[in-house]
């Protein structure tokens, strides 16, 4: 159950850099898509940009699964 509890913490962290690294840069967040898909409806999809969609379907899941990869080597040393 601790393993569960570090590795959720090593990926919540790691979400909220790259929602901050994404505000930095000015890319769209799973938040604000969600919120332009909602007002505008199916429009939304025309006015996100390339690079949006490369960061919402690679960049993101990718940086979350490097929290997932911190999480348990932060585990492996905290218990070994």
């Amino acid at each position: 159950m601790l393993k569960l509890y570090i590795i959720g913490l090593a990926i919540l962290i790691t979400a909220i850099l790259a929602n901050l690294l994404a505000s930095k840069l000015g890319l769209l967040s799973w938040y604000d898509f969600l919120n332009l898909l909602s007002s505008k409806g199916g429009e939304g999809f025309k006015t996100v940009r390339f690079i949006d969609y490369l960061w919402l379907l690679l960049l993101y899941p990718f940086f979350l699964g490097v929290g997932y990869w911190f999480g348990i080597k932060l585990f492996q040393v905290i218990f070994s």
